[in-house]
């Protein structure tokens, strides 16, 4: 489109004015924090910091990025389609006002009046008679397409839409704000209340789903969950550098990113140094370990033999044992957690102590009750029935005192399955103790039977076919009382305690009625590469919908018989388009991978060696363990066979191997010396 044509040079006058208006928004928040030497003032300290804290987070919100477009949507809204009148609105990604009225020069993408862009049709125009979208490059506005919504004739296929979609990606994940497609945003927009999973192919955008959702929740909902948190879980570190840019770009800062072996790790106080092996730690993911570890801890609440007695003044009051153990069974049929209800026990122990002291003719009052709460005698009596406990102490205990786990374990876990959770030389305290991430989240699970775990308002759990039943666990008890967003594929479990089935993971996360999406429409992966993979389906998770790919361009698949000799060439090639390129190789093969590449004098970046990655190489070499969750423009992927034979189980290599063929955008090559695996025949 010429750069003269007056309706561009008009679109690009309003981003250039919208552009000046939220820089003004900006200065005029910055001004409010800081004027002169005064900053601002709220009454006292503590509302002070936190008028700060807010202003700040409106001014990180606000901020600007020149090579992001402001906005990439326009809404001519028509009142004789229904519009309460006939007006303009520019879609972006927050919401930016005029200088002078408050009219509105851009209008958030999650605003209701943005709802037409995503979900307007020629059949369905909302109200809406022209869908106008923004082709942009390094943040210059190209072109512009019209959607006649009125019309029911045509095609309607947007080649910006396409090339947005399709554009050679550098760095970490960005938005699609842009390119949310009507079925992605149902799911976004689902109300608070409402918990959703999602099973979602390779390339359906499930990943950025979920974090739109996040985003869409903390504007619809901000004050409630201003209060109550929203949490990221991702599975890996590398997965959460990669996905960190997509929030704060677009203007939330808020949300929390964890993985689950950081959360309980920091709940528990305890670090992971240890390493199950596959039966263990299937058998410690078990949700039957959960019934196992609440036998532990309500195990040491003893039933008591002897009365309570209380001297008191000149007296004494007796409490007898058949009424303590009332009291004791009274505070356990309420299911309180077990520190409430040692903090309990003392005052309800006391007050038995007054009942006698009123039929004794005293008037005592919560003074004296309270008194004799605190009592020694009391405070004994209830220690001695009910001990104080700590998670780590009785997970040691439970690993390493065969008749308490018999005891524990009586009718839930068979004698060979205990002898697995037996080490051959058991620790001899917390400290020398070599925990594994399982034993980290069991000590979670004990820590929750003791005190009750902090919910969150909204939990995101990406990967979550890859959780066991007790990690699954450890995330819905952090939102309990909230929603949760569950995003997975079942055909890319690789973990040998990977779930079957999502019915199932929703029930351990004590959310059974979410409401289950399923997106088979790939707009990433190219149909070649997403065709070929899916040949692996019937082998790997045969009661899936195959996907297919919504893209017009089939991509580039390339398979090529070869050794070593030449991996770096392929790269090399692959580096002369544009785009990122990741190069995919079996993790027993990474050194071998980096010799070649480092002999032809390549620069990469190792995924799996450092906490923070920041993705500002073109190329990064990728143990086949890291794929899951990242996509590069272009994949070179080195002996399937051996990612393959790099898992425990054959299910478990081939479903390895499918993550690793569906990372690619536009091209895949395949260099193999072995055989392929013959499921993809």
């Amino acid at each position: 489109m010429p750069t003269t044509d007056p309706e561009l040079m008009s679109e690009r006058t309003h981003l250039d004015e919208s552009r000046a208006a939220l820089r003004r928004m900006r200065d005029h928040t910055e001004s409010l924090a800081f004027t002169g030497e005064n900053t601002a003032y709220a009454g006292d300290h503590v509302s002070t910091q936190y008028l700060l804290q807010t202003l700040y987070r409106r001014m990180k919100s606000l901020q600007d990025d020149p090579t992001v477009p402001l906005f990439f949507g326009r809404l001519d809204y028509d009142n004789s389609l229904g519009a309460e009148r006939t007006e303009t609105h520019y879609i972006g990604r927050r919401h930016v006002t005029g200088e002078t009225g408050g009219e509105p020069m851009v209008i958030d993408w999650r605003a209701p009046m943005s709802l037409p862009f995503y979900r307007a049709s020629p059949g369905n125009p909302m109200a809406v008679r022209q869908r106008r979208r923004f082709g942009f490059a390094h943040g210059e506005m190209t072109a512009y397409e019209d959607e006649d919504l009125t019309s029911t004739s045509g095609d309607h296929a947007s080649e910006i839409l396409e090339g947005e979609i399709e554009r050679p990606r550098t760095g970490p994940m960005r938005d699609i704000v842009a390119t949310i497609q009507p079925e992605q945003d149902l799911i976004v927009r689902v109300d608070l209340g409402q918990s959703v999973c999602v099973q979602g192919a390779p390339g359906t955008g499930k990943t950025a789903v979920g974090l739109h959702r996040a985003a869409y929740l903390l504007y619809a909902f901000r004050d409630q969950l201003s209060r109550s948190g929203v949490l990221v879980i991702g599975p890996n570190d590398n997965f959460l550098s990669y996905i960190g840019d997509v929030l704060p770009a677009l203007g939330e800062i808020d949300a929390r990113a964890d993985t689950v072996d950081t959360l309980v790790s920091r709940s528990t106080g305890l670090t992971v140094s240890g390493v199950d092996s596959s039966p263990v730690a299937v058998l410690k993911g078990d949700v039957r370990m959960a019934a196992v570890l609440r036998n532990a801890v309500w195990g040491d609440a003893r039933e008591p033999t002897e009365p309570l007695v209380v001297p008191r003044g000149s007296r004494q009051w007796r409490v007898g044992a058949y009424l303590a153990a009332e009291t004791i069974s009274e505070l356990r049929e309420r299911g309180v957690r077990y520190d409430a209800g040692r903090e309990m026990l003392p005052q309800r122990l006391a007050h038995q102590v007054l009942l006698r002291m009123e039929a004794a003719g005293d008037s005592p009052d919560d003074r004296v009750q309270n008194a004799v709460a605190r009592s020694a005698p009391v405070k004994k009596y209830a220690k001695e029935l009910w001990p104080p406990l700590d998670p780590a102490k009785l997970l040691l205990r439970l690993f390493s005192d065969r008749p308490f786990l018999a005891q524990c374990a009586e009718g839930i876990l068979n004698s060979d399955e205990q002898d697995l959770l037996l080490p051959a030389k058991p620790a001899r305290s917390v400290k020398s103790a070599q925990w594994t991430f399982a034993d980290v989240v069991l000590a979670d699970e004990i820590a929750d039977l003791l005190s009750r775990t902090p919910s969150l308002g909204h939990v995101i759990i990406d990967e979550a076919q890859d959780l066991s039943a007790m990690q699954l666990r450890a995330v819905g008890r952090r939102a309990s009382t909230g929603s949760v967003t569950l995003l997975g594929d079942l055909a890319q479990a690789t973990t040998p305690w990977a779930t079957t089935s999502w019915a199932d993971s929703l029930s351990h996360l004590g959310k059974p009625d979410a409401h289950l999406e399923e997106l088979v429409a790939g707009f990433r992966v190219p149909g070649a590469v997403i065709d070929y993979a899916a040949r692996l389906l019937p082998h790997i998770a045969p009661g899936l919908t195959p996907p297919h790919s919504v893209r017009r361009s089939r991509g580039e698949l390339t398979m090529i018989m070869s050794g070593t000799e030449r991996w770096a060439s392929a790269v090399g090639t692959a580096m002369e388009s544009e785009g990122t390129i990741g190069m995919i190789v079996p993790d027993a093969q990474v050194a071998q991978a980096r010799t070649a590449l480092e002999e032809a004098g390549l620069t990469y970046e190792l995924l799996g060696t450092a906490e923070d990655l920041h993705f500002d190489t073109r190329l990064d070499l990728v143990p086949a363990s890291l794929a899951k969750g990242l996509e590069f423009d272009h994949v070179v992927l080195v002996e399937p066979a051996g990612i393959v034979d790099g898992e425990p189980d054959r299910v478990t290599g081939l479903r390895r191997l499918y993550v690793c063929l569906t990372r690619a955008v536009t091209s895949l090559v395949v260099l193999h010396s072995d055989p392929m695996p013959p499921e993809l025949d």
